[in-house]
């Protein structure tokens, strides 16, 4: 049985990211009690009930004991022949407290005593045990709830075909490097079709800077050192139980050098045993 466990902070989209995966087949609980994960395991297990799909979210609801536990109870599930995978959703104080002001939700553990503020931080603190243990983190402060859906759709539910998951991400140094990248590397170095006048209107995705790009040795020689990197330790992360892989790429604006790099990556690592995909941070 294959069961997706959500967490994360309040108000980062963990509600979101289970009802995608509803719609996608898979059997859904909310804020289950990290103590009753084995016991709903095994129930959902049995043969008559043919459920080879389970998704739960546990967040800081649950009893604080419990979730101190947490690594204690999740690794007496991975020996229940269980593939378990643990997707952490978070993001900036400032996003979480504009959400909520948003939206006037109470968050669940502000109280008379406790601002809001104050409970954003207990929160994380709460659900450090989960965080470290995380296969997928996704920090969700830039993103709308349709990119988040398709990123969960892409990302999880269709990873499984062609295994390990790897996301290219271009993005652009002047705006921060993206915090869900498990790898960055910095191509500020290659020749920019920014400075000309011709080619700065397009992207990366454009055949003009496309071709500009393909006759710069510098592009080819960092495009073969990245794959053969990849090409190189991919394997060993796959083989130390790793389902998803961020590679981000960024150049100054984000808009020509990286994204045509992480297209043409995203197309050589496809065509093998990884499950490519790519996105471009900013160009949505």
């Amino acid at each position: 049985m294959k069961l997706i466990i959500i967490s994360g902070s309040s108000g980062s989209g963990k509600t979101t990211c289970l009802h995608v995966l509803e719609d996608l087949g898979f059997y859904c609980v909310d804020n289950i009690p990290a103590s009753l994960l084995a016991v709903l395991s095994t129930r959902l297990s049995a043969d008559n009930l043919n459920l080879d799909q389970v998704a739960v979210s546990i967040d800081a609801r649950n009893i604080s004991d419990d979730l101190k536990q947490f690594p204690q109870i999740y690794s007496t599930l991975k020996t229940q022949k269980i593939d378990g995978q643990i997707i952490f959703l978070d993001a900036d104080d400032n996003t979480l407290l504009k959400r909520f002001s948003e939206t006037r939700r109470k968050h669940p553990l502000s109280n008379d005593k406790i601002g809001l503020l104050e409970a954003i931080v207990c929160e994380k603190e709460l659900l450090e045990p989960i965080t470290i243990l995380a296969d997928l983190t996704i920090n969700t402060t830039n993103m709308s709830l349709h990119q988040l859906r398709d990123i969960i759709k892409n990302r999880v539910a269709e990873h499984d075909s062609k295994g390990l998951a790897l996301q290219f991400q271009s993005f652009g140094f002047k705006h921060g490097v993206p915090m869900d990248a498990d790898m960055v590397f910095d191509a500020r170095c290659l020749p920019n079709p920014y400075w000309i006048p011709e080619l700065r209107p397009h992207t990366g995705l454009d055949l003009p800077v496309i071709t500009f790009l393909e006759q710069q040795a510098d592009v080819h020689e960092m495009f073969t050192d990245i794959k053969a990197y990849l090409e190189r330790w991919l394997p060993r992360i796959q083989a130390n139980n790793r389902s998803y892989i961020t590679v981000a790429i960024g150049c100054t604006g984000g808009q020509h050098r990286s994204v045509y790099l992480c297209e043409k990556l995203k197309q050589h690592f496809n065509s093998s045993s990884y499950n490519a995909q790519v996105r471009h941070k900013e160009l949505a």
